[in-house]
């Protein structure tokens, strides 16, 4: 190979990794919908080689996000090693929502992921794919109010995201007060009947999209 031939890739890499880190903190800040242009300019590129690297948003969102959508898949095997049962629970459930207050682009990432490429559903469903035994470990201890199932903490996640995009700026811990209130309406002794059935698979596939083919 040339030595022009090695400046240009050299140049090729530092491009890609001025976009990424461009790209990390942009959609940290704004969201997944953050303008790809600023991204160009802050990264010191044109928009034309955003697109070279990256022909899709939605290539550029994978980069960016699918590594930390990953810390799911570790607040699961924490919450299911904790030795109290509810601890557990309400860790992996403070802890996700400490992951999306951290990152505007995660918070839209897990709240939409059925609107995400496959990939990126992909690492959400494999963060979640504790939530059922955190659950029922719960319940069974005693600890959790018996009807409670994974679709309502889907509808929490919903709920509690979009308290963090609108506190985010002004108010950044404001959903550990909506949290805790919620957490204290999950434990038994606080039950009352609910006045409807929660979602079903079908429902929520509808809401979500289909999980990931395995």
């Amino acid at each position: 190979m040339t030595t022009g031939g090695r400046r240009l890739r050299a140049d090729a890499a530092r491009n890609r990794e001025r976009l990424l880190d461009a790209a990390s903190r942009i959609v940290a800040e704004r969201g997944v919908d953050a303008p790809l242009e600023e991204i160009a300019r802050q990264a010191g590129v044109s928009i034309g080689t955003l697109y070279n690297h990256f022909p899709t948003r939605e290539a550029l969102l994978d980069a960016v996000l699918v590594g930390r959508l990953a810390s799911l898949d570790r607040l699961g095997s924490e919450a299911l090693a904790a030795p109290d049962p509810w601890d557990g629970f309400a860790g992996f459930v403070e802890g996700l929502f400490a992951l999306q207050a951290e990152n505007h682009g995660l918070n839209d990432a897990i709240a939409r992921a059925g609107s995400f490429s496959p990939e990126a559903a992909a690492a959400c469903h494999r963060g979640f794919r504790h939530v059922d035994q955190i659950i029922a470990r719960a319940r069974e201890a005693g600890r959790l109010r018996p009807d409670f199932e994974t679709a309502d903490l889907i509808t929490l996640v919903w709920a509690v995201s979009q308290v963090i995009r609108e506190s985010m700026s002004a108010a950044p811990d404001a959903w550990r007060r909506f949290l805790a209130f919620f957490l204290d309406g999950l434990r038994p002794g606080a039950a009352r009947p609910l006045p409807v059935e929660p979602l079903g698979p079908d429902r929520l596939a509808a809401i979500l999209g289909p999980p990931p083919a395995t």
